[in-house]
């Protein structure tokens, strides 16, 4: 491997682990922040909608940067906006302004969703020209990045670590690293001439495309492409799995500490597991695709999944409820970054399937968080997560949509395409 393109990967994962470390920083607190605001369930449902709505917006707007721009712009920015977030929500939680925290949310929603188009774009890049899968490893990273966040978080809320300084530093952190790596992602990739460039996410270049700078094909308009049922099926996959990842990261420390008894130290200690148990899952699941196939692997982790909130909803023993945090982490862990793959691979145009699938995935995040607050101030948030579980179970039956699609030359005994051969061998 020329040593060029090993720091491209480098830094391609140093990029992906920041946003891990930021989002498990602020979410191993959130018991200390809600405590610190002195919120309802119900209102700390209304505060982190603010980083549903952040994420949202980054993700509809990054198509149209990435286009314009290229993705080394849209990196620095989403990164730089994610560690300056980090720094309100700490300030928010110390001056009490549940504003502030929301705000604070907001900006890490906002630079986390407008990087992520981009930083998918660029991995998909280095992984076209490494020949080899590497963007499963790419989002380990950011699994592995919640993990040490998890871990610090947990350790500092033990020491009664001040929120504030906490976050206030990983926010610095965050700066500190992104100012070195930036330097070897090479500019211009992604973007795209202003004749081609449309400012809508159906144009943000797929991570399943052999080029993303290269000029799309003509293929089905937006509409046409919502109207597919096969990503339809994809879409309801991407939407419960999404929300399952979702749930667990906005809530499942405040599930253990209100709904199991556990201290909050301990809270964060589960939720730890869980991001372990997600960054295991996504370190090794490649293989598991490569030898079953994307529609098993989808519907193995839906079941996994569900088993794991199953049983942290419905079980009333500690062990057996942090344990099980261990098998939602497992099922997650492929949910995402699987259905998006075959997402792409559904049809013509895999542009427009990835970016209309990614928003799916981001409106799970948009409506997760205020809807389960919303349910758990009812019924209780363990009570709350049978919706969730409801979700996963019946996107298991909708997996077969991902599997490979062969064309009719395919069919006819020509050879599979590159990317299926590549996806569909041990």
């Amino acid at each position: 491997m020329a040593v060029g393109l090993a720091r491209r990967r480098f830094a391609v994962f140093a990029l992906f682990f920041l946003p891990g470390l930021a989002t498990a920083s602020w979410v191993s607190r959130t018991p200390d922040v809600r405590d610190a605001l002195g919120a309802s369930t119900g209102r700390m449902g209304l505060i982190l909608f603010g980083l549903s709505v952040g994420s949202m917006s980054g993700i509809l707007g990054s198509g149209a940067l990435v286009a314009r721009w290229g993705t080394r712009p849209v990196i620095a920015a989403g990164t730089a906006a994610t560690a300056a977030g980090c720094g309100v929500v700490g300030l928010g939680a110390g001056a009490g302004s549940g504003v502030l925290v929301a705000a604070g949310l907001a900006l890490i929603g906002l630079g986390m969703g407008g990087g992520e188009v981009a930083l998918n774009v660029e991995g998909a890049e280095v992984e076209r020209l490494l020949g080899r899968s590497t963007l499963p490893a790419m989002h380990g990273c950011y699994s592995l990045g919640t993990v040490i966040g998890a871990v610090a978080g947990m350790a500092l809320t033990a020491a009664r670590f001040p929120v504030a300084w906490h976050l206030s530093v990983v926010g610095a952190l965050v700066l500190v690293v992104l100012v070195p790596v930036l330097r070897y992602v090479p500019s211009g990739v992604g973007r795209r001439p202003a004749a081609q460039a449309i400012a809508t996410p159906a144009d943000t270049p797929s991570p399943t495309s052999s080029t993303p700078t290269s000029t799309p094909t003509p293929a089905p308009g937006r509409a046409a492409v919502w109207r597919e049922p096969r990503l339809l099926l994809i879409g309801g996959v991407i939407f419960a799995l999404a929300l399952a990842e979702g749930t667990a990261n906005d809530w499942l420390p405040l599930v253990m500490v209100d709904g199991h008894g556990f201290d909050p130290a301990l809270g964060s200690a589960v939720y730890a597991v869980f991001a372990a148990s997600m960054t295991v899952g996504r370190f090794v699941g490649g293989r598991f695709v490569d030898r079953f196939g994307r529609a098993v692997a989808l519907c193995a982790s839906a079941l996994v999944g569900a088993a794991g909130i199953a049983v942290v909803s419905l079980v009333d023993d500690q062990a057996v409820a942090a344990a099980a945090a261990v098998l939602w982490g497992l099922g997650a862990a492929l949910g995402f970054p699987v259905a998006i793959s075959a997402a792409g691979d559904s049809g013509e145009n895999p542009a427009a399937r990835i970016s209309l699938a990614a928003t799916v995935g981001y409106v799970a995040f948009l409506v997760g968080p205020p809807s389960i607050g919303r349910l758990g101030a009812h019924l209780g948030l363990r009570n709350a997560l049978l919706a969730v579980l409801a979700l996963v179970a019946a996107a298991s039956l909708a997996t077969p949509a991902a599997g490979p699609v062969r064309s009719r030359q395919v069919g006819r005994g020509q050879p599979e395409p590159e990317t299926e051969r590549c996806r569909s061998r041990p």
